[in-house]
């Protein structure tokens, strides 16, 4: 007799573990296959795979074709979802090695279908984030991370941009108005860091670095306390090479 302190087995559902059996025998054929050769090599009786290739192509995850069966939208968004987070992963992970290396927040953010993504932060107790205490998507104009990527931007999409999230100072050394903005995004070089000072968060300074991959509109940025000020400059060009030997690693995407 089991003891209260044994495990108790876990509950297996035969047709699920046999339909996961028959997704991995498609996915193993490029061109597809038939439903005799998937029993095979599944070990499924026929008549249970003709059932199973019934239902996931009724769900989705299959698509018959000409007498074989390749993998359907559903299956495919699956995959896409893991590839997706073992991305977000990678850039979490590699935010938090900066983080500890140089000893500031690292923020990682996207320019996406017109808005401001801040995708992640990387910070601790004793180097906090900036706290977001104006949306972030209608303040671009106002922080280091908004005006970089802004700054990327043709001017027909920055001009769109401003028309729907219009320039406005929310802290006293906020730029006053659109065209003194646009002026100085104007000024800035092509993959010159973008340093803002107070004007999204008193006491805080931060500053952004571009990053161009295709068509990816894209920056990475840090913040300091107003008392720090002086490592400010040094702790972006430091993350700026980081970033450099990353993506001559080839071990970073940002399309995620």
């Amino acid at each position: 007799m089991a003891t209260a302190t044994q495990t108790a087995a876990p509950t297996l559902i035969g047709s699920v573990q046999r339909a996961l059996r028959l997704l991995e025998a498609v996915a193993s054929h490029a061109e597809g296959a038939p439903a005799k050769q998937l029993a095979r090599e599944t070990g499924l009786p026929l008549p249970t795979t003709y059932h199973l290739l019934r239902t996931l192509t009724h769900e989705g995850y299959l698509v018959r074709d000409k007498g074989v069966f390749v993998l359907g939208d559903a299956a495919v968004r699956l995959a896409g979802g893991g590839a997706v987070q073992n991305r977000r992963i990678k850039i979490e992970d590699s935010l938090a090695h900066w983080r500890d290396e140089i000893g500031v927040p690292i923020y990682f953010a996207l320019y996406r279908e017109g808005e401001i993504e801040l995708v992640a932060v990387a910070d601790t107790p004793s180097a906090p984030a900036v706290e977001e205490w104006a949306d972030f998507r209608e303040t671009a104009h106002a922080h280091a991370i908004g005006q970089c990527l802004l700054s990327q931007l043709d001017l027909k999409s920055r001009q769109d941009h401003l028309d729907r999230h219009p320039v406005e100072a929310i802290t006293p050394y906020t730029v006053r108005n659109q065209r003194l903005f646009l002026e100085r995004l104007g000024s800035l070089g092509r993959m010159e860091p973008v340093v803002e000072r107070q004007e999204y968060a008193l006491g805080t300074v931060c500053a952004a670095i571009p990053i161009t991959a295709g068509s990816a509109v894209a920056t990475m940025a840090i913040s300091l306390p107003l008392h720090q000020e002086e490592r400010l400059l040094p702790a972006v060009e430091r993350l700026r090479t980081e970033i450099g030997r990353l993506f001559s690693s080839l071990a970073f995407s940002i399309s995620i």
